[in-house]
């Protein structure tokens, strides 16, 4: 399997609702692109996130999945949005 991470840090002005609805836009990803196993995201509660609010995690099939998910257009459509309103760090790994 491959775990998809991304930390998000909201730029200055995003609101709470805002946020809120790019999580769930993440989260609807759910059994709309082939090979996705499961999608969380939340926001952090400690302080050793280095300034990254937010999270998400995605539980892939294999990496062929990965390539399936990153171009997808469901994906696309959520991902163009949160791009604009946050900073995000991405890793990949196989478990």
């Amino acid at each position: 399997m491959v775990e998809h991470m991304v930390w998000i840090r909201f730029k200055a002005g995003v609101s709470d609702a805002r946020q809120e609805e790019h999580l769930a836009g993440l989260r609807s990803l759910a059994g709309k692109i082939p090979g996705v196993i499961s999608v969380k995201a939340g926001k952090n509660f400690t302080d050793r996130s280095g300034g990254y609010t937010h999270g998400l995690l995605v539980t892939l099939t294999d990496r062929r999945a990965l390539e399936t998910y990153l171009p997808h257009p469901e994906h696309v459509k959520v991902a163009g949005p949160l791009k604009q309103d946050a900073d995000l760090l991405a890793m990949d790994i196989e478990t």
